[in-house]
């Protein structure tokens, strides 16, 4: 029982720390700028921001989180990082 609850409390601290270490808030990658997007995404700096905001202007509106992996400079892992915060405007 003291074992399981350790185990509890460890596993809380360790989430919260987590979360404390992680600023990034939701951003919506169809009408945000490059600095917000830079601001708000772990791993996105003012570069892969401004390529995001690039692509975006280049080829429209993205129609899935997936399609951040098109921009140069994004990856798997920046996209599992960041998946929960991404959302996605549909421009009419």
């Amino acid at each position: 029982m003291v074992r399981a609850l350790t185990q509890l409390v460890v596993g809380l601290l360790m989430t919260g720390l987590l979360a404390l270490t992680s600023w990034a808030g939701p951003v919506d990658l169809n009408s945000a700028d490059a600095e917000t997007i830079a601001r708000e995404l772990n791993g996105i700096g003012a570069s892969r921001a401004q390529a995001i905001v690039e692509y975006r202007e280049q080829y429209g509106s993205f129609s899935s989180a997936k399609d951040l992996l098109n921009v140069s400079g994004i990856g798997p892992h920046i996209l599992q990082v960041n998946k929960v915060n991404i959302i996605l405007s549909q421009e009419e």
